[in-house]
């Protein structure tokens, strides 16, 4: 099967990535969450609690576990290679000053490629490196912001930088500055790790590319289904150059649905709302249903893509897509204004399917969960206390990269 293999949402998972959460959680201040995208500070010390119970339900149900921090490393063996990604992470860093650059080059190049890694992730703050001569208008202003280069603590979810598709990988460009070099960790993984370059991975979209996509809206529903959502962080264009690149290449898939969801960060992407937990269950927020534009987009005729508008039911257009009789909607919160609306913000329908009618979820949702449990779907549900106040459940904190294929 390979290293790489995703062709649906719900095969067995054998393979996924995960990032624990470290030091760059406690770089989070009062004064600068809403630049990290964060509404509160979790406590690392019971998120890393909760993120190992994660780790561990994953691992005891037959799933390898790899970390971000760790294939990173193992990416830049090579010196000139981890030179090459602490040039580029400077410049994406958007330092100018051409002695803090230096000073911040020798910093991190002084470290062993791990802790380099894990400093990069957790951020620099000015009080860890000396500038040998303030010559620039930059190097001599003083302000209250405590880094040079910002802490990156939502790495713990790394759905979105990427998302494996089929044989490939989608290499995200994020919506939000803040997120942005995010990114860069897979380009090294992709360009330079072992088991990567063994299976020569093609590239369905590419960092460099103009237009927001994100990994939270990407979702493989079989061998020949992709859905992806239109949201606050992935733009239709991107949608349609994935499209063009994804339909036009050697590969099984056949349709792309583009969902139209709300563009607010409670909706924040398509895997917030909408998850496939069976062959034919879904998880859904209510809130999205009326009214949902959905797209299809399918290959035409000279690489060029067809687009029609669906006007058919959420239920019959998944139905049609996927070649069978019916699906079943399961409602977060039971379709309860009230419950469906704080379940919903904790990530109630961001379930990770870890085999056909199997989910890990967070157990404060403990409605949503009890209808899982009715509608024939065993439930494994982490603590999330902290983890949760990233706005993010089980599905944003993976990214898969192998599952066991099935058939409809």
């Amino acid at each position: 099967m390979g290293y790489i293999n995703i062709y649906s949402e719900i095969g067995k998972l054998n393979k996924v990535m995960l990032h624990r959460p470290g030091r760059e959680v406690e770089n989070l201040i009062p004064e600068h969450l809403g630049k990290l995208l964060f509404d509160d500070i979790p406590y690392l010390k019971i998120a890393q609690e909760e993120h190992d119970i994660f780790a561990s339900i994953l691992k005891e149900n037959g799933t390898e576990v790899l970390y971000l921090e760790d294939l990173t490393t193992e990416a830049l063996e090579d010196e000139k290679v981890k030179d090459k990604f602490i040039r580029e992470f400077i410049e994406e860093s958007r330092i100018i000053s051409p002695n803090l650059i230096e000073a911040i080059y020798n910093h991190l190049s002084g470290m062993e490629t791990r802790q380099m890694v894990d400093k990069v992730m957790t951020g620099l703050r000015k009080d860890e490196i000396h500038i040998r001569e303030k010559t620039s208008l930059m190097d001599l202003i003083s302000d209250d912001y405590p880094f040079y280069l910002d802490p990156m603590p939502n790495l713990y979810f790394p759905r979105d930088p990427g998302a494996i598709i089929g044989k490939g990988l989608s290499l995200n460009v994020m919506e939000i500055e803040a997120r942005r070099r995010e990114t860069i960790f897979l380009e090294y993984i992709h360009k330079y790790h072992k088991d990567f370059i063994k299976e020569n991975v093609p590239l369905w979209y590419n960092r460099t590319e103009r237009f927001p996509l994100e990994g939270g809206d990407e979702l493989v529903l079989s061998d020949k289904l992709i859905a992806v959502g239109m949201s606050e962080r992935t733009s239709a264009k991107a949608i349609e150059h994935l499209a063009e690149t994804l339909l036009n290449s050697d590969t099984s898939f056949e349709k792309i649905l583009a969902f139209d969801i709300p563009k607010c960060r409670a909706f924040m992407h398509l895997d917030t709302v909408f998850t496939m937990v069976d062959y034919d269950k879904f998880t859904i927020h209510p809130g999205i249903e009326c009214p949902l534009n959905i797209y299809e987009l399918t290959k035409g005729s000279n690489g060029c893509i067809n687009i029609k508008h669906n006007t058919n039911s959420l239920s019959k257009i998944l139905a049609e897509s996927l070649s069978i009789d019916s699906v079943e909607l399961i409602r977060c919160g039971g379709g309860d204004i009230i419950v469906s609306g704080r379940e919903q913000w904790n990530d109630g329908s961001n379930t990770l399917t870890i085999a056909p009618g199997f989910v890990v979820t967070y157990e404060r949702n403990y409605v949503t969960n009890e209808l899982l449990d009715k509608a024939g779907v065993k439930v494994l549900s982490i603590p999330s206390s902290e983890l949760s106040r990233g706005r993010g459940g089980p599905r944003c904190m993976s990214m898969p990269f192998n599952r066991e294929d099935i058939s409809f």
